[in-house]
């Protein structure tokens, strides 16, 4: 004959029950602290900056960017000026293709994850993912970061290339 469960004591239940409670009064404490709505946060993270296209690359050419960083040069231009001084000849040559660049600004070493837009077309497989790489690479020779992940998309939003940094 096989022995019956063990019942549960009223102690057992009585003591998990009132930890959940003390849990769901953390909970709320710490909800209802964190939702002061004084952000003291001024910066520009987030806002992306378009450099001017390069001439001739469909006769179009857009304005100059309006957010300038520390420098007076935007992140895209302050990332070419970086490609500039220290590129090689075809990092130099790929970077002339970079549109825009955005998260390059802000870095924080835990998950910077900066991302640099080109006039490439064709994707991961496309036939300008050999300049994709170039330019994530002359990307991890310009800035630093502990844990970043940098990514290069084509004019369609199809990731190029990324590299870590």
């Amino acid at each position: 004959m096989p022995t019956p469960p063990k019942k549960r004591s009223v102690g057992k239940i009585a003591g998990l029950g009132c930890l959940g409670i003390i849990g769901l009064f953390v909970v709320v404490a710490i909800a209802a602290s964190g939702g002061d709505g004084d952000s003291t946060d001024n910066s520009n993270k987030d806002k992306a900056v378009t450099a001017t296209a390069p001439a001739g690359t469909d006769g179009a050419e857009e304005a100059p960017a309006q957010e300038a960083g520390p420098a007076g040069l935007s992140q895209a231009g302050a990332f070419q000026a970086c490609v500039a001084k220290t590129g090689t000849a075809t990092e130099k040559a790929a970077i002339k293709h970079v549109t825009k660049v955005t998260g390059a600004d802000k870095r924080n070493n835990i998950l910077d994850a900066p991302e640099v837009f080109t006039d490439f077309t064709g994707g991961l497989m496309g036939p300008n993912q050999g300049e994709g790489k170039l330019i994530a690479s002359a990307f991890t020779s310009c800035y630093e970061s502990d844990n970043g992940l940098v990514t290069v998309y084509d004019k369609d939003g199809e990731i190029l290339a990324n590299a870590n940094y």
